[in-house]
């Protein structure tokens, strides 16, 4: 049986090659932290914010639950074994808030795979193969492992996810987990997702996806109403795949149109009525 889910947002940061609070930094029209709390929010039982002792009574901060540092100068694993020392009992969906471009499907697809026997999930850096370390679940079992760690004189958190019994996964989305320690770099982030909310907006299909048998299990629904950028009903069937834990390969499905069988690379339209059909059993 599976831990409890916690979240931790980590904002205890010196933030030096910035040179400003990068928990405060605006994107998309919010925080940064108030970006990162919300993606963590809809996966777990409660959210809280890690912080320095000394960052209690920061305004921004403090709108949010708190779990403060009991352990100085170890970087980000000290917000980590504090929430462990809080809440023992309980895994965390660990999360630096200096991932602009992180985003719901790739959050959700870590939480989908995550192997509560292993001590931890997280993903493998699309950049140098390396784990992720601050966006990944730990569980409670990882508390000991960590704690001896950190008494050897260690503190890198990627580092230890290198030497322990974790769950890696590859990354659905390549720069999903690429983070900003620069204003140059931040700036960059605000661009790219500027242009891409663009490109998105101007290439939106309103759908209707109708699902039966086990993808209807497994949706838990029969229909919804969707905006989708997929250009397929191949793209569309990946795309909601990352939201459902669909078992079955597209290419064991037949789709439907418009109420006529298609082509899984038939171009989509807005409006257009999807319909997934998996195999008949027995048949």
């Amino acid at each position: 049986m599976s831990a409890p889910l916690y979240g931790l947002v980590l904002t205890g940061g010196r933030s030096t090659r910035m040179g400003e609070d990068k928990a405060a930094l605006r994107i998309g029209g919010r925080t940064q932290l108030e970006r990162a709390m919300a993606l963590v929010a809809p996966h777990v039982e409660r959210a809280f914010v890690s912080v320095r002792p000394d960052q209690r009574d920061d305004p921004l901060r403090a709108g949010f639950e708190q779990i403060a540092d009991t352990r100085v100068d170890l970087g980000p694993i000290a917000g980590i074994l504090a929430a462990q020392e809080r809440f023992p009992d309980k895994a965390w969906l660990v999360l630096a808030c200096d991932l602009p471009l992180l985003d719901a499907a790739t959050l959700a697809f870590l939480l989908r795979k995550r192997a509560p026997r292993r001590l931890a999930t997280a993903f493998r850096s699309s950049h140098d193969g390396l784990p992720e370390p601050l966006c990944a679940v730990y569980e409670p079992a990882s508390r000991p492992h960590l704690l001896a760690y950190v008494d050897r004189g260690r503190q890198c958190p990627r580092k230890f996810l290198m030497g322990a019994d974790v769950e890696l996964l590859e990354e659905p989305q390549p720069h999903a987990l690429d983070n900003a320690n620069t204003p140059e770099e931040h700036a960059t982030a605000v661009n790219v997702l500027e242009q891409s909310n663009a490109t998105a907006a101007a290439a939106a299909r309103r759908l209707t996806v109708q699902y039966y048998a086990v993808l209807r299990e497994q949706a838990g629904r029969r229909e919804e109403s969707l905006v989708s950028c997929a250009r397929t009903a191949h793209e569309l069937y990946r795309e909601l795949a990352q939201r459902h834990p669909f078992s079955l390969d597209p290419t064991v499905l037949r789709v439907a149109i418009n109420g006529e069988f298609g082509d899984w690379t038939a171009p989509l339209k807005d409006g257009d009525s999807v319909v997934f059909i998996p195999p008949v059993a027995g048949g």
